[in-house]
C-alpha cells in the first residue's frame, strides 16, 4: 500500500490485519490509513478477528441491519455476546462514524469486560461515570493503547482504520 509508511506504528498493524483477512485495502495499492472507521466496519472488523463465528440466533434488534448488509451476522455475532447494544433500542448506528471510546469498549466486551487492575486513571478525559471508564483503563494496562497524549485519551475523536486495526493487533497479540 502507497499510504502505508514503513517503521509507522501502524505498519505491523495493518500487514497483521491484511494477512488475517481482518480488512482489505480501499484499493489495491491503498490501505486507506486516515478514513475515518464507521461502527459497522469496527464490529466486522472485530468479528473477523475473533474468528468470525457465526451468530447463534437471527434475531436483530435493529432497523438499520438488513441481512444483505456485508456487517449482518458480525452485528448479531456482537449483540449476542454482549459487545454491543447499539446507538438506541432499535438503531445500531451502522454508518455513524465510530470514536475511540466505542472502539475500546467493543474490545474490552469482546474480552468479556474485566476488571482494571487498578483504578489509576491517567486521563483529564475520562471520568469514573463515563461508560468507557474501565474499557479505557483495561486498555491502558493492555497496552493497546497510550492516548493520544500522556492526559488525554480523545473518547470522541474518530478512530481511523490504522488506529483502529492498531487496538485490534495490540488486543489480539
Amino acid at each position: 500500500f502507497t499510504d502505508v509508511v514503513a517503521g509507522e506504528w501502524y505498519e505491523l498493524p495493518v500487514l497483521w490485519a491484511v494477512e488475517n483477512g481482518i480488512t482489505a485495502g480501499l484499493s489495491a495499492d491503498t490501505f486507506g490509513v486516515n478514513t475515518v472507521c464507521n461502527r459497522a466496519q469496527v464490529v466486522t472488523f472485530l468479528h473477523r478477528a475473533a474468528g468470525t463465528p457465526e451468530p447463534t440466533s437471527e434475531n436483530n434488534p435493529f432497523d438499520d441491519v438488513k441481512a444483505g448488509n456485508f456487517f449482518y451476522k458480525s452485528v448479531l455475532w456482537a449483540v449476542e455476546n454482549q459487545i454491543t447494544s447499539g446507538t438506541s433500542a432499535s438503531t445500531f448506528g451502522s454508518y455513524d462514524n465510530c470514536n475511540r471510546a466505542a472502539v475500546v469498549t467493543f474490545l474490552w466486551r469482546a474480552a468479556g469486560s474485566p476488571e482494571p487492575a487498578s483504578t489509576k486513571n491517567p486521563f483529564e478525559d475520562v471520568k469514573t461515570t463515563d461508560f468507557y471508564y474501565k474499557p479505557v483503563l483495561w486498555a491502558v494496562e493492555k497496552g493497546i493503547t497510550s492516548g493520544l497524549d500522556a492526559t488525554h485519551f480523545g473518547p470522541t475523536t474518530d478512530c481511523n482504520r490504522a488506529q483502529v486495526v492498531t487496538f485490534l493487533y495490540r488486543a489480539y497479540n
